[in-house]
């Protein structure tokens, strides 16, 4: 296949500011300026920004509600020769937002999509929060339901006993930062950990601390703004028991019983003869 450029792109997915309107490139706006429509999650919010840069492009809402039955009308329309930029409300399109099912569609018409680089909040939080940058894990949203975001957490915790070990970061709404920070805490233990709030705007603040202690803060000061929480990855430390179940348990539902025992054996140095062991005594329980 041909090197595919922007310029020649069907679908170009273009970075919009997180915050600071100023951070906006000038291959950006001269994207949006020129591609026959711009799709976006809320039309409100993205004439802002198009105000801002003077860009009068047509404003197309493409969201969680409606992708999946656009998706056709557009890809046909790019097939006719249309040419469309997709933004999300702020940041790099898809992470978190709308967009995916789209660019898998365009992808599989066999149109050309390219992409504008620019803001994210997760990696602008990960550089800002003093913990190890490489590997990280970037999770989004956790679910909303306290047992359905323990569960989750819980998964990622037994990853870890398996072998992951990367800072992990997650995406948050303020009024339910506290909870999953307690959730966290429970978790996780004391892990250094940092909330970053509202990234590049004016009241831009990362609070950095362990986790029990940062979940003490915010159960008494209450958040405002878009959140990203970065969380150290998992230390060093003995397997137990427990850590062992866990981590044969997340092995053992996507692999065979051999390549779980293995993968648990290289992630906790333990003898496979034991590991094996455990895991026939988990299968007969």
């Amino acid at each position: 296949m041909a090197p595919q450029h922007a310029s020649a792109a069907a679908l170009v997915l273009v970075s919009t500011p997180i915050g600071n309107l100023k951070d906006f490139s000038p291959r950006a706006r001269d994207t949006l300026a020129g591609v026959d429509a711009i799709l976006c999650e809320d039309t409100r919010t993205s004439a802002v920004l198009l105000r801002a840069w003077d860009i009068k492009t047509r404003l197309i809402a493409l969201h969680e509600h409606n992708e999946e039955s656009r998706v056709p009308g557009l890809v046909e329309a790019m097939r006719n020769g249309a040419r469309y930029a997709l933004i999300s409300d702020a940041g790099t399109p898809l992470v978190s937002d709308p967009g995916y099912r789209l660019v898998r569609a365009a992808i599989e018409a066999g149109l050309l999509v390219g992409g504008i680089p620019g803001p994210n909040a997760a990696v602008l939080a990960l550089t800002l929060s003093g913990l190890p940058p490489h590997p990280f894990l970037f999770s989004g949203f956790m679910p909303v339901k306290s047992g359905a975001r323990t569960a989750a957490l819980t998964r990622l915790r037994n990853a870890e006993a398996a072998g992951l070990s990367a800072t992990l970061i997650f995406y948050e709404a303020p009024h339910r930062l506290a909870e999953f920070l307690a959730d966290a805490a429970q978790i996780f233990g004391p892990r250094p950990a940092a909330v970053c709030r509202e990234l590049s705007k004016h009241y831009e603040e990362v609070r950095r601390g362990p986790l029990p202690e940062l979940a003490a803060h915010y159960q008494t000061q209450a958040a405002r703004g878009e959140i990203t929480l970065v969380i150290g990855p998992a230390p060093d430390e003995p397997t137990s028991a427990e850590t062992l179940d866990g981590a044969l348990a997340a092995a053992l539902a996507q692999m065979s019983l051999k390549d779980a025992v293995n993968a648990v054996a290289a992630a906790t140095g333990l003898a496979k003869k034991q590991i094996y062991a455990r895991a026939l005594e988990m299968k007969r329980e």
